[in-house]
Parts: C-alpha cells; sequence; structure tokens
C-alpha cells in the first residue's frame, strides 16, 4: 500500500516541500542500501547456488516491472509520445551499472563498492561538459578531482595490481552517470511514471535476454529474495523521483550519500564486514567532493532565481 501510495503520486504535480523531499530521498538511500546486501546474498549463494549478476539483474527489472504493470492496470495509464531512442539508450547504460553494481558488492566491501558509485555525479559533470555545453568551474574542477582521488585510494593499487572488483564498481559509476545526464534529458519531456515504467520494460528485456545464457534454478528463498529487491529498487525509484520533484536537485541529492552509511549498517550486522581505514578514507574523499558538487549546483541555482 505505501509503494502503491508513492507510485500514484507520480499521477499529480508535486507539492515543493524540502523537508518531506529530504525524509523521501532518505529512505530512498535506505533502500538502496538494502539492495546491495540482497545483490550480495544472491551473489554470493547463501540460500542456495549463487546466482550470476546478469541474473539478479534480471531478477530486480522483473520483479519491479511487475509491480509498476499492475499499478498501471489498476489506473489505466496511457503514455504519450516516449522518445524511444533516449529511454533505450538510458536503459542499456543503467542495466549495465546496475549489473557492474551487483557483480562489484560480490567481489570487494558493499561500502567500498557503493562508494565508488557515488563518482557518477563526476562523470555526469564531464558528460554535461561534452554533451549539454554546460560550464564547468575552477570549483567544480577542483572537486571532480576531490573525488576523482578517492577512487584511486578505493582501487587499492600495488604491486599486485588493482582490484577487479572496485574497477567493475568504477565501470557502474561511469554507466550510472551517463543514465543521469539521459535521465536529465527525459525528465524536462515525459512524466515521472512514464519514464519509470519504460525504463523497467526495456531494461527487463535487455536483463532476461543476458541471463539466459546463464540462468540456474534458484531456490524458493532466493526467489523471494529476487522479489524483494525488486520491490525494494522501484520503491527506491520512486522515492527517488519524488523527492527530486519535491525540491531542488542541488538541495536534495546530497542526502543519497546516505546510502554508504546504511549499507555499512547492514553489512555488519548481516555479515560482520568492518569498514578498514582505507575504505573510510577513499569514502570520506569521494562524498567531499560529492558534496562540494551538490553545494556549488545549490548556490548556481539560487543565483539563477534571483536573476529571474
Amino acid at each position: 500500500a505505501i509503494l502503491e501510495s508513492i507510485i500514484l503520486n507520480m499521477f499529480y504535480p508535486a507539492i515543493q516541500n524540502s523537508f518531506r523531499a529530504a525524509l523521501m530521498m532518505t529512505a530512498a538511500s535506505c533502500f538502496i542500501g538494502m539492495t546491495a546486501i540482497l545483490a550480495k546474498t544472491l551473489g554470493q549463494g547463501f540460500n542456495g547456488e549463487s546466482l550470476h549478476p546478469l541474473q539478479v539483474s534480471a531478477g530486480r527489472f522483473g520483479f519491479a516491472l511487475l509491480t509498476i504493470l499492475i499499478i498501471l492496470l489498476i489506473k489505466r495509464y496511457k503514455f504519450e509520445k516516449p522518445h524511444y531512442l533516449i529511454h533505450f539508450s538510458r536503459s542499456v547504460f543503467g542495466w549495465i551499472g546496475v549489473t557492474c553494481m551487483f557483480a562489484a558488492v560480490t567481489l570487494i566491501p558493499v561500502p567500498d563498492a557503493i562508494s565508488i558509485s557515488f563518482l557518477n555525479p563526476v562523470f555526469a559533470m564531464f558528460l554535461a561538459l561534452l554533451i549539454l555545453k554546460e560550464r564547468v568551474g575552477s570549483l567544480r574542477w577542483s572537486a571532480a578531482g576531490i573525488a576523482l582521488t578517492g577512487s584511486i585510494i578505493l582501487l587499492r593499487p600495488d604491486f599486485h595490481g588493482i582490484q577487479l572488483g572496485s574497477l567493475i564498481a568504477f565501470a557502474a559509476a561511469l554507466c550510472l552517470g551517463i543514465e543521469v545526464i539521459l535521465i536529465k534529458k527525459l525528465s524536462g519531456m515525459e512524466s515521472p511514471l512514464q519514464i519509470l515504467s519504460i525504463n523497467n520494460s526495456i531494461g527487463f528485456v535487455i536483463s532476461l535476454t543476458a541471463a539466459a545464457f546463464v540462468w540456474v534454478n534458484p531456490s524458493e528463498r532466493q526467489w523471494l529474495e529476487l522479489l524483494a529487491l525488486g520491490l525494494i529498487m522501484v520503491s527506491a525509484q520512486a522515492l527517488f523521483i519524488q523527492a527530486m520533484r519535491s525540491s531542488d536537485a542541488s538541495y536534495v541529492l546530497p542526502f543519497s550519500h546516505l546510502s554508504l552509511v546504511f549499507a555499512t549498517i547492514y553489512d555488519f550486522l548481516i555479515f560482520k564486514s568492518q569498514p578498514d581505514e582505507i575504505s573510510f578514507l577513499g569514502a570520506f574523499t569521494i562524498v567531499s567532493g560529492a558534496i562540494i558538487l551538490s553545494v556549488k549546483e545549490y548556490y548556481d541555482h539560487r543565483q539563477n532565481l534571483t536573476r529571474t
């Protein structure tokens, strides 16, 4: 019922409320932390044979899509002039990003993988410079440099090379950064529910096709975990979109960094994993850079409002 009310609110104009937006983004971050833990459980085979990240990704998209379709049928929602090429591109990069993230959390500590994923706004900034022709000042370049330094710390380069899991998380951040740019383009052209529905539809077709090559039969417990993964992920998406609609993106986005806190707590409670000094240093450095970027966006937005 809670999920239904969140998604149904996308049918109506957003209510501007910064406190409400912060709470929704915090809840979304809590759910995102849960999805990382579920992906780790499924990928490492705690309740059956280990599932390939491609199969975990298919479960995530499939059960998320099923939830959305039920609500769409109840409301008899009609789509209006979708921009299919942008949707397809967004869904491909989103699927690759999610799948890489699910793979990364099975290879490296969950907090490390999520910390590296916070590079996606940095990559989005570079892409905005190239694609959207946005201006990038010295402060933004500095913030990007700080965040990238944190990623190098978490990559843990040594004489034996770089951890594969960290490289996969880095690839996830790049793909999710591209997805952010494409979402920006779509958000001004289509309704949030339409974007969410089409994304999960395309993502499911792509992920299921890829998963067919590595499919193993999940146990009953794993089916329940895949169902939970889909429901939690679509809840996180809906809360994220509603939070972005209810306040300035530059204000609400920093609250998404709480997913690192939640993931660290879950990882400790369930797997007894404790971040080491390198994890703390790398995470602190990346989050610092991301927060500086967010603060800069906030003040730029305020100045634009004042001028107009």
